[in-house]
Formats: C-alpha cells, sequence, structure tokens
C-alpha cells in the first residue's frame, strides 16, 4: 500500500515551471489557462501548430511543444526538446487522452488508447524525472476518469488485437494511469504524484461517438471539471498516490489498488518504450505471435 505523504504548497504559482499536454481544449486547456492566472510559467503541448500557438496567445501561455503523444519516439522528442529550451520542470500535468470507438493503431503499430493514455504519460513522465527532481515541491497529476471500475489489465493482449471494444479499452487504459500513479509513488518518495476523475465534462472529448454526444448535455462545464486538476496541481496538503475526485481523496475500484498488478504494469509499459517489441512478456516467453 502506498505511504500517505502529505506537502505544502502555496496556492500562488508565481514562477513555477508547468507542462500541460492536451491542452489547447477542454480541461486541459482551462487546466493551463487557470494556471497562467495563477503565475506559472506554463508550456502547453498540442498536436496542432497553428491551433497550439493561437490558445497560447489567448491565455498567455510561456511557450508551445508540438508532437503525437502517441508514437514514443515524438513523446522522446519533444521531452529532449522541453528539457533543451525550458530546463526546469515543477509541475507535469498529464491531461492528454481519448477514445477510439474503432481499433486504431499508431505509426508505431501500437493500438492508439494504449500508446495515447497509458504509454505516453509513462513514457512522458519517465523522460522529465531528472528535472522534476530538482523542481520546487514536483509533482506530477495524471487525468484519469471513473471508467477505470470497469477496466482490468489485459496484460496477455493489452492492444486487443484478439478483439476490440472501445469502451474496455478506455477502461483498462484508465485503469492503468492509476496504477502508473501508485508506483510512480512506490518508486520516487520525493515526487507528489496524484490521479483524479474530472467528472463528465462537456467537451469535444468523444468526438462523433453518439454516447458522449449525449451525455454532453448533461456534462461539466470544462471550467468546471478542471478544479481537480488545478487542486491537484497547485494547492495544499495532498497525498501522493491517491485517486481524487471532486478535490477529495477517493477510494478507486479494488483493482486500482493492485500493488503486484502495478509493478507487473510498469514492467510491460517499459517493454513498450524501450524498444523490446510490442508482444507481452507472456507471449515473448511462450514464442508466440498475438493473433490478429
Amino acid at each position: 500500500m502506498t505511504q500517505a505523504r502529505t506537502i505544502q504548497a502555496t496556492q500562488s504559482m508565481q514562477g513555477r515551471s508547468v507542462l500541460v499536454t492536451g491542452a489547447t481544449g477542454g480541461i486541459g486547456l482551462e487546466t493551463a489557462r487557470e494556471l497562467v492566472r495563477r503565475g506559472a510559467d506554463v508550456t502547453i503541448l498540442g498536436r496542432d501548430p497553428q491551433k497550439t500557438a493561437r490558445v497560447a496567445g489567448e491565455i498567455g501561455a510561456a511557450g508551445t511543444l508540438i508532437a503525437d503523444l502517441a508514437e514514443t519516439e515524438q513523446v522522446r522528442q519533444v521531452a529532449a526538446e522541453f528539457r533543451d529550451r525550458v530546463g526546469s520542470l515543477d509541475v507535469l500535468v498529464n491531461n492528454a487522452g481519448a477514445f477510439y470507438t474503432g481499433r486504431q493503431e499508431s505509426r508505431e503499430g501500437v493500438e492508439l488508447t494504449w500508446a495515447l493514455n497509458h504509454l505516453a504519460p509513462f513514457l512522458l513522465t519517465r523522460e522529465l524525472l531528472p528535472l522534476l527532481r530538482a523542481g520546487q515541491a514536483p509533482r506530477v497529476v495524471t487525468v484519469s476518469s471513473g471508467a477505470h471500475a470497469m477496466g482490468r489489465i489485459h496484460f496477455d493482449d493489452p492492444e486487443f488485437r484478439r478483439g476490440y471494444s472501445g469502451w474496455v479499452a478506455y477502461g483498462q487504459s484508465k485503469l492503468a494511469n492509476i496504477l502508473f500513479t501508485r508506483e510512480l509513488a512506490r518508486r520516487e518518495g520525493w515526487l507528489q504524484t496524484s490521479t483524479l476523475h474530472p467528472g463528465f465534462v462537456s467537451t469535444g472529448f468523444g468526438g462523433d461517438n453518439p454516447m458522449f454526444s449525449w451525455f454532453s448535455r448533461l456534462g461539466l462545464t470544462p471550467e468546471q471539471g478542471v478544479q481537480t486538476s488545478i487542486h491537484l496541481a497547485a494547492d495544499q496538503v495532498l497525498v501522493s498516490g491517491r485517486y481524487f475526485t471532486e478535490s477529495r481523496e477517493t477510494q478507486p475500484a479494488p483493482q486500482a489498488l493492485d500493488d503486484g498488478a502495478a509493478q507487473r504494469l510498469w514492467t510491460l509499459s517499459e517493454g513498450y518504450v524501450d524498444g523490446s517489441g510490442h508482444q507481452p512478456p507472456e507471449a515473448q516467453a511462450m514464442g508466440q505471435q498475438p493473433s490478429n
């Protein structure tokens, strides 16, 4: 079980270096906007250069980065660019994420939900740990979802090569966010790291998915949904490795408290990002190829 760790942080973010991913719309945009308002030097990361530049100008961001986080090589490149250009980091907000109705793969051949929602924050955080280690009250905030409760980690087939459901893949990725956060807290005791459910927020997140479109009429505004992200990024008295809703620590689903699964997931994720191939360890050990 992750040990509680309380830190103090002032609500003012004056002079602190912050990186927010997925910051050109929805709660990512509102997170970046509020942290700028509090005085932080915010770098926003997006995929579209023109849109990212426009948003940065609108909110007064300190800088922009462009990358497709679904590709590990671009994650590495953008982390190196941030280290070279900015050189310091106090708060990383892993906000970028997506839902895909049908199975798709990145240009590197990895299923997109797994690549963007889990592997991207895993690798980006790992690449930026040296800067965070030197930061002021450093912290990592990762946006998960209540959908983690319907998820489990399919260690034998995390990319769903043998059958795909958008909701099952999404639930797995959001569970992975929480397990990653717990294991990160265990490994890096100096680091404040938390994850959260923002609530159901009315944004363009679900694309053309009809269920998202219907529920969006009932959802929170981005300004309302961003409150927990801001609380974890800037406010006082936090505990590391925990899950939050409505700015309060909340017990996640039982499978999100499985520290053995968290360690196993970390090893699986390292296999992906360190170039040992896309097969799960079980399939590699048996010398089997996943079926298409």
